[in-house]
């Protein structure tokens, strides 16, 4: 079972991800890419919101609403709330990297996909 902590790092491992404390969001921890948000958790919350398109929303709540919810706020947009209790830890970093790929610059995932492919 993926935990919070697991969630922050599968998003920090990211090229150009950084964590952001929003005050006027109660401290609540946002990660970015050049300032764009691609994923939030809250300190001991049992989910991670993070970007989906609308039809990856639908597609993943479909396959599994028990794991995938739409996000309080963000779900119009297309962001889902993942229950960390109940994903698979291969599924989490799936759609965190979606995430960030739906955030970052063509230039940096470019870059990103040319170093994981000489790897």
């Amino acid at each position: 079972m993926p935990t919070e902590r697991d969630a922050r790092t599968l998003m920090l491992a990211l090229p150009e991800a950084e964590e952001v404390v929003v005050a006027n969001w109660g401290d609540q921890p946002t990660f970015r890419v050049r300032k764009k948000m691609f994923g939030l958790v809250g300190y001991g919350a049992p989910t991670v919101c993070l970007k989906a398109t609308r039809d990856d929303q639908a597609a993943l709540i479909a396959e599994n609403p028990d794991v995938f919810l739409v996000a309080p706020f963000f779900g119009r947009w297309g962001w889902i709330d993942v229950v960390l209790a109940r994903v698979d830890p291969q599924e989490l970093a799936e759609v965190v990297e979606e995430a960030w790929r739906l955030t970052a610059p063509k230039r940096v995932i470019a870059a990103y996909d040319r170093d994981s492919e000489a790897t």
